[in-house]
């Protein structure tokens, strides 16, 4: 475990991490084995419980570069990787997934034979309790413009993804505020202004199921995509082209939420989100152009 590495890596790959110490050392493995060894590992524990720290150290390898912090959320473990990524290439991997060996060889191949390439992403092979699963149509990976789908739902995956690090100096990090869905907030910020580049090939696998998935935690997903969408409303550079689309599908979270409320006896939040997208008509009309 290096915490003082002297050459800088061509790619950064950040791995946030709590309580997770089985399935670190899979993911973390699958980083090392890659066929691209030009490469920095930079493993974020977000106040961990379990012995992960242990766990890293048992690696043995001097790309592995380990911080830990107070627990305050996957945004943060995030953003604390990347602010300490030395590469001009800056992967993601969630710490119960895993990679197969070529994913970041092609990725960067792919970088480097597209410079206006600003973001790469991969398919990936789904898993739930060990078996395979078959991602319904919906969850087809695309290239280029892919805003509209990534409205309704994340249409990435964070482990799937190679970013430029001149990204985040654009449109931000992730954002802390959000305990989950704080990859739909990015990813929309990001295909709202940029088209995306893809490797088709199931280059990552994903793995579901297990009780700590952050999905499970919270009531109402949808209610963290809506506050996404308001945000991405309320910014004055965003094109003109994509707020009414932006604005139809907060309508339709909303009134999707709103039922899930009145559902289970909460009539007063019900009506919050019936009457929110009428406060943001007004952000339909025109802003930076395309």
């Amino acid at each position: 475990m290096n915490n003082n590495p002297l050459p800088s890596p061509r790619v950064s790959v950040v791995i946030p991490t709590f309580n997770r110490a089985e399935f670190l050392t899979t993911a973390a493995r699958s980083v090392l084995g890659q066929t691209f060894r030009d490469l920095e590992l930079i493993i974020v524990d977000d106040g961990s419980t379990d012995g992960t720290e242990e766990a890293v150290a048992d690696l043995k390898d001097d790309r592995v570069r380990f911080v830990r912090q107070e627990n305050a959320g996957v945004s943060s473990a995030r953003n604390k990787g990347i602010g300490l990524a030395r590469a001009g290439l800056v992967a993601f991997l969630d710490s119960d997934d895993a990679w197969t060996p070529k994913k970041i060889e092609k990725q960067a191949a792919h970088m480097e034979s597209h410079p206006g390439c600003l973001l790469v992403h991969t398919d990936e092979k789904w898993y739930r309790k060990g078996e395979h699963l078959n991602p319904m149509e919906k969850h087809r990976k695309h290239e280029g413009d892919i805003f509209i789908q990534s409205l309704s739902l994340c249409a990435m995956g964070p482990s799937t993804v190679m970013v430029r690090r001149s990204v985040f100096d654009e449109i931000g990090l992730f954002d802390e505020s959000l305990p989950v869905c704080e990859d739909y907030d990015f990813f929309l910020r990001f295909t709202a202004l940029h088209p995306v580049c893809f490797v088709d090939e199931k280059l990552v696998v994903k793995q579901g199921g297990h009780a700590d998935q952050l999905s499970k935690k919270y009531f109402g997903m949808d209610r963290f995509r809506i506050a996404a969408i308001a945000k991405l409303l309320r910014n004055p550079g965003l094109p003109s082209g994509r707020r009414g689309p932006a604005l139809d599908e907060l309508s339709l979270k909303c009134r999707i939420y709103a039922r899930g409320c009145r559902k289970h006896a909460k009539p007063g939040e019900s009506m919050l989100y019936l009457t929110l997208p009428f406060r943001f008509e007004e952000f339909r009309g025109p802003g930076k152009d395309d």
